[in-house]
């Protein structure tokens, strides 16, 4: 079983005063295929079927669409502090802000923090002593740029209260890269080799196993990395995949937030 539940639209890791989770392809309005629930207003969807796609999520998690921010997302490794002034960015309509930024990080609670994926690795971050929180879009040139390690370094606790979660993204069995790529990550010297097996003149990258390693080397316990299962390139009856839908596919959603209270 794995770590993320399904609701009816939703994989959540937790759902009680911190909300952590990410949306599936299925109970939309879109048309990747038909009745998909796409999240993104970046590619070739209607804007509507997105707004009704986020009412729907919005519903379901408890959390209006006033309280999202949205970056506009780069595949790079920056970073940002957002707060409640920040809220509504980039959800009813995309705009400049937050432009360049795969990365957020905030201590307000009643602010949900997300970001959309077809793949990539989803690292959301919390800690369990105050009201810290984070999330993470980590490709494959987020992961190698260290994404994960700037987030929990944002961090002005003692690292060994957080908690790191790496959600439904690409497994390696279904991801490959080239020795050029490979190279990159091992000048990280975080002893990665065994991360790749090479497949002819490929590799197969295991990402989440890299951002989880990062996370050990900034001091995160053990004990508190909890990583799912779910390969979203094989598992295309559950999510979208750039991979495997060669590009023609809808986004999910991953989401973080605090609630100011629990019960609700």
């Amino acid at each position: 079983m794995d770590i993320f539940k399904r609701k009816v639209n939703t994989f959540n890791f937790r759902d009680d005063e911190y909300i952590i989770g990410i949306t599936s392809r299925n109970g939309g309005v879109s048309a990747y295929p038909e009745a998909s629930l796409n999240m993104a207003r970046y590619i070739d969807d209607l804007s509507e079927n997105v707004t009704e796609n986020q009412k729907r999520v919005a519903a379901e998690i408890d959390m209006d669409t006033s309280t999202w921010i949205f970056p506009i997302q780069t595949h790079g490794n920056n970073i940002e502090y957002v707060s409640k002034k920040d809220t509504d960015t980039n959800i009813s309509q995309l705009n400049e802000d937050l432009n360049d930024c795969d990365g957020l990080y905030t201590y307000d609670k009643e602010v949900l923090l997300t970001m959309c994926f077809a793949d990539c690795v989803p690292v959301y971050v919390y800690s369990e002593v105050d009201d810290f929180i984070a999330l993470g879009h980590a490709g494959w040139r987020g992961t190698v740029g260290l994404i994960t390690d700037k987030l929990i370094r944002a961090y002005e606790g003692n690292p060994h209260h957080l908690h790191v979660v790496i959600g439904p993204s690409i497994s390696g069995a279904a991801y490959y890269v080239n020795e050029d790529i490979k190279q990159q990550f091992l000048n990280l010297n975080l002893n990665l080799e065994d991360c790749f097996t090479a497949v002819e003149d490929e590799y197969e990258i295991e990402l989440k196993e890299i951002n989880k390693r990062i996370a050990l080397n900034c001091g995160v316990l053990e004990n508190h990395i909890h990583i799912s299962n779910y390969c979203t390139a094989q598992s295309i009856e559950n999510f979208f995949s750039y991979r495997t839908e060669k590009g023609n596919t809808g986004r999910m959603l991953a989401y973080i937030g605090k609630r100011e209270n629990n019960g609700r």
